[in-house]
């Protein structure tokens, strides 16, 4: 994959490389390339794309979703999660009239009953 298409920048992956599985030192079956895995994930789920529809740079689908669903039964996404979010970028976070509504009521809207008698 090309450098500028990658989603994680170096100093997030340092911090998760440590809870990926497959490492050298592991037992058992070791990944070809965490990293490459996980910019895989990340792929999907910015996509919101079948798994079918992964790039081949990426590897096989189905190898990339079997090994998915294995880090997810190992708990292996909340432990990289838990590494990521101890420093949030917050350059992104906003929250606007798009995102939030506001009830009728707190919008000085006139309501309640309309009985006449």
């Amino acid at each position: 994959m090309e450098a500028e298409r990658l989603v994680l920048r170096d100093d997030q992956w340092a911090k998760m490389a440590p809870y990926c599985l497959g490492k050298a030192s592991d037992p058992g079956r070791s990944g070809h390339d965490n990293r490459l895995f996980l910019e895989a994930v990340l792929w999907i789920a910015r996509t919101g794309s079948p798994w079918r529809d992964l790039p081949a740079a990426f590897g096989k689908w189905n190898t990339i979703f079997k090994r998915y669903r294995d880090w997810v039964k190992a708990d292996v996404f909340q432990r990289l999660f838990d590494a990521a979010s101890d420093d949030p970028d917050m350059e992104f976070a906003m929250v606007d009239g798009t995102i939030v509504k506001v009830h009728r009521h707190g919008q000085g809207a006139k309501g309640g009953l309309k009985a006449r008698p």
